[in-house]
């Protein structure tokens, strides 16, 4: 009675297997001009993925600001983040602040460093996000 039920069990895997093996037609390797199909707006594959790799860019930049900066600068950069007032944060926002630097300034001092904030080591994409971030957010005065 064993060997029945191992020899069954056989013959319905088998009988699955062959039913699950697709038509020698449906299978073929890929190739890269798989991905460079349109889509259902009729733009080709690759315009997608620089749409893509934007968003990725916006993403890591925020994930950046979130991580080093907001801490200290608070969301939209005034120096209103929880540590801010403890290390009298520079308003970001702050117009006039903002037009006696340029952004080779601002980029030193995310990579140096000054005071009581520390140095960060940003790729350069994401460092010329983070001054772009800081230029979008001007305040009042």
């Amino acid at each position: 009675m064993k060997r029945f039920t191992i020899w069954l069990l056989l013959g319905v895997s088998s009988a699955a297997l062959v039913a699950c093996d697709p038509s020698p037609g449906e299978v073929r390797d890929w190739r890269p001009d798989d991905h460079d199909q349109p889509d259902a707006g009729g733009r080709q594959g690759a315009q997608n993925k620089q749409v893509s790799q934007g968003d990725d860019q916006i993403n890591l930049v925020e994930l950046a600001w979130q991580k080093n900066c907001s801490s200290c600068h608070g969301q939209q950069g005034a120096g209103d983040g929880p540590q801010g007032q403890m290390v009298k944060a520079t308003d970001l926002t702050d117009p006039t602040w903002q037009g006696k630097r340029s952004d080779a300034d601002i980029a030193a001092v995310i990579k140096s460093g000054r005071g009581k904030m520390p140095k960060f080591e940003l790729p350069p994409a994401v460092l010329d996000g983070i001054i772009k971030r800081i230029r979008s957010q001007k305040g009042g005065g």
